[in-house]
């Protein structure tokens, strides 16, 4: 029996979310109301793609259309908004041998493919995929060029003390050494969100990076999700804003997605090592299994992140284009801005 592609709407919004979470690739991002405000934010046009054989579903693959002059090309995720990972999400593989596995990955990613090209036919595509889609074959199989990339990601099934002594010297020291009552870290909300984003903003454009993530795109993302799917977290010393950082959860891993850049304010706070320690342990009292720290490409900031013990993982990002369309590859680069996973200087 083949695979069936179809396009969902707004009656498959249950059953679409129900799939993200069931999935290992499925993040925040991958909700159905998260592909709306991505869709407004970035101009584009989503298509949530389902695909089932029967009626067992097979996979999600959400691509959004976006338009260039008269030139149409697909993404996911969109370009310009710093998501992380979005791309295909499979479902119901656990139960199969290896042969069958490869065959229905193939048979999804062949038909979602097929079905981009009819409905859409653009120039120039490029989706990047979570961790945990290991198997991106079918991509290569189809003409697509596949480039690996590489984040770190904190094991947190364990207790917190376990976890704190995996850590380096300093990592611990920073930790165990720092007055409690001198700081505090709170979960905050849309006010939080403007000030995360504003010190993030500043702190590129001080290195003249262009940062064209905005408030408004991420209180909406806030609003449109379920609670507790975004949090932003905040750090303050007597009632002021120091830093902070905006943590997407899956359910299953917390993220370092925007934040945790170096404080302006001059105080003897290792501010970072404690938000990240505060967002791991929420993470093993929540029961999450993971903590992405989102990039692991530089290698001055890859000092920071490895002294949490993390493990390396590699993630996947596929492109297409037409014969002589490489213009758009560089296009691209300028749409889309700086490598939502590396980070500035902090």
């Amino acid at each position: 029996m083949s695979i069936e592609i179809r396009r969902a709407d707004e009656s498959d919004i249950e059953g679409w979310n129900s799939h993200v979470s069931r999935s290992h690739q499925g993040t925040v991002f991958h909700r159905f109301e998260a592909l709306g405000v991505l869709a407004d934010h970035a101009d584009a046009t989503v298509h949530p793609l389902m695909g089932f054989k029967g009626q067992e579903p097979v996979g999600i693959f959400p691509l959004f259309e976006m338009k260039k002059g008269p030139v149409r090309m697909a993404f996911s995720p969109p370009p310009n908004m710093r998501v992380s990972y979005l791309g295909p999400a499979m479902l119901n593989l656990s139960k199969l041998k290896q042969r069958k596995r490869d065959r229905r990955r193939k048979r999804f990613i062949e038909e979602c493919l097929e079905w981009l090209t009819d409905e859409v036919n653009p120039k120039y595509a490029h989706t990047r995929m979570h961790g945990g889609y290991e198997d991106v074959r079918p991509f290569k199989w189809n003409d697509w060029s596949v480039d690996p990339s590489y984040t770190y990601v904190v094991d947190l099934d364990t207790d917190a003390e376990s976890l704190l002594m995996r850590f380096s010297s300093d990592g611990r020291s920073n930790i165990r050494n720092a007055d409690e009552d001198s700081y505090t870290i709170e979960v905050g909300k849309q006010r939080a969100i403007e000030l995360i984003v504003e010190q993030v903003r500043n702190r590129y454009e001080s290195q003249g990076i262009s940062y064209g993530l905005t408030a408004d795109f991420v209180t909406d993302l806030y609003e449109a999700l379920p609670d507790g799917s975004l949090k932003p977290y905040v750090f303050r010393v007597d009632d002021e804003f120091v830093g902070g950082m905006l943590v997407p959860d899956s359910g299953e891993t917390v993220s370092r997605w925007q934040g945790g850049v170096r404080t302006d304010t001059d105080i003897d706070l290792p501010v970072n090592d404690l938000l990240d320690w505060r967002v791991m342990q929420d993470g093993i009292d929540g029961g999450r299994s993971a903590y992405d720290l989102v990039g692991a490409e530089d290698e001055r900031i890859n000092e920071y992140k490895a002294k949490f013990n993390p493990q390396l993982q590699t993630y996947y990002s596929a492109t297409h284009s037409e014969a002589g369309m490489s213009v758009l590859a560089s296009m691209y680069q300028r749409f889309r801005g700086q490598n939502p996973l590396l980070a500035i200087k902090k």
